[in-house]
Order: structure tokens, then C-alpha cells, then sequence
């Protein structure tokens, strides 16, 4: 139990984000669709991350630093707020995709679209994380070889990519829909999480990383508005249903 407490206390914006998934979450999905999204994405994450501080794949090689065992839970070599963090990451995910393809999309397309969206929040996560000395994470992990993005390896992303897509896609084939009932507030998570990091990026001064990830952003932003409006329907933010893969 002080595990757990402590997680909180060291954590507190990982479990603002996380509960506000599962609000979203039960009025989008449904209280027992949204257990099992929660569970199955993070023993998907869990399990990356484990193998990736072992043999590098899928994130490529990494390591915790473990400067917080003790005072947080680990569940064995990681950090459980740092799996957990998947889940509201891809369920956000999960929703933008849905709002910008309708709901008459595939599943198939959904997923891919889902993932790909995860790993664009990454592109301004996970470098910020790496400096998590200069903020109030800390330095709780590092990348032994460093990387091109900003000390990230593009493998990282590549990985997110991967996981993102396994994530999503066993959800779907679990419960045989890519539908929901309001996505609108899983689309506010995804910009406020992606506010939340450029807000921090500001904050510790990296200008470049922030210019980047806001312009990656906004094209994004720009280019699933438009796909949306060249299928003839508005941004589907309160759509009932999408067919299954």
C-alpha cells in the first residue's frame, strides 16, 4: 500500500490523465469494455517495455534507472505509472481516429490510424521524458547509445508504432468492434496530454523539440480535419458505431 502511495504522490498527473480515461472511457465504451481496453493495452506495454530493457525489441535497448525503487511500484524491472501510461495514450488515440474516419471506417483502418496517432504523441513524449532531470519526472530511464531525435533512436517510435497497432487491434478483435458512443472526450485527452508535454517542454526551455512536435501536431491536426471533410461528414465526435475489422 505505500508502494501505491507513493506512486500517486511522485505520479499525480499520470492518474489525472488515467482517470480521466476511465470516465471517457465507461461513457464511451462502456464500463466492462473499458476494463478490459485498460488490461489487455497495458500487459501489451508491460510486456514491451520488459523485453525492450532486455534484448531492445520493440523500443529498442533501454534501462531504467530505478533511482525511485522503493518509493514507487515497479512491477519487476519498470515502473507500473510507466506501462499504466499506455493505456490512456492509446484509448486517446483510439478516439481521434474514430472522430477524424467516421463511423462508417473499418476497424482495420481504425487501428492502423490509432497507432500511428499514439506514436505522433511519442514524437514529443519521449524526448521529454529522457529529460525528465529537468522537470519533475526525473531521470528514470536513458538510452545506453542515445539517438538521432533528440537522444531518442527512431526505434522508439517504431516500437510505439507496434505497440500501438498489437494494442488497439487486440481490443478490437476482442470485443469485434472499432465502435463507441462519444469519443469527443477521448479526442480532449489527446490534446490535452499533447498540451500538457509542450506546455513542459516550454517550461524547461528545449524550443526546437517544441517547435517540432507543434508543427508535426498541426499538420496533423490539419490533415485529419480535411480527410474527415473530404468523406462529407463533420468531425465524428458523436458517432454510435463503427463497423468491425
Amino acid at each position: 500500500m505505500d508502494l501505491v502511495i507513493g506512486t500517486l504522490v511522485l505520479r499525480p498527473y499520470v492518474f489525472v490523465f488515467l482517470l480521466a480515461f476511465v470516465a471517457s472511457g465507461a461513457l464511451d465504451l462502456g464500463w466492462k469494455r473499458t476494463s478490459l481496453f485498460g488490461l489487455w493495452v497495458w500487459a501489451v506495454a508491460w510486456l514491451a517495455e520488459f523485453s525492450s530493457t532486455r534484448i531492445g525489441i520493440p523500443f529498442g535497448l533501454y534501462h531504467y534507472t530505478e533511482a525511485t525503487r522503493g518509493r514507487e511500484l515497479y512491477i519487476a524491472n519498470v515502473p507500473f505509472m510507466d506501462s499504466l501510461s499506455f493505456v490512456f495514450l492509446a484509448y486517446a488515440a483510439f478516439c481521434l481516429a474514430r472522430a477524424a474516419l467516421g463511423r462508417h471506417a473499418s476497424g482495420t483502418a481504425t487501428v492502423l490510424l490509432g497507432g500511428t496517432l499514439m506514436m505522433a504523441l511519442d514524437v514529443v513524449i519521449d524526448p521529454l521524458a529522457v529529460r525528465g532531470d529537468r522537470w519533475f519526472l526525473g531521470r528514470i530511464f536513458y538510452y545506453p547509445d542515445g539517438g538521432v531525435y533528440f537522444g531518442v533512436p527512431l526505434s522508439n517510435f517504431a516500437g510505439w508504432l507496434v505497440v500501438g497497432i498489437v494494442g488497439l487491434g487486440g481490443y478490437v478483435v476482442f470485443v469485434k468492434s472499432a465502435g463507441g458512443r462519444q469519443p469527443r472526450y477521448g479526442v480532449a485527452l489527446y490534446y490535452g496530454v499533447l498540451a500538457f508535454n509542450l506546455a513542459v517542454t516550454a517550461w524547461i526551455g528545449e524550443r526546437w523539440l517544441g517547435v517540432v512536435g507543434l508543427l508535426l501536431h498541426s499538420v496533423l491536426a490539419v490533415v485529419l480535419w480535411y480527410r474527415n471533410g473530404s468523406a462529407g461528414a463533420p468531425m465524428a465526435l458523436g458517432e454510435r458505431g463503427t463497423q468491425s475489422a
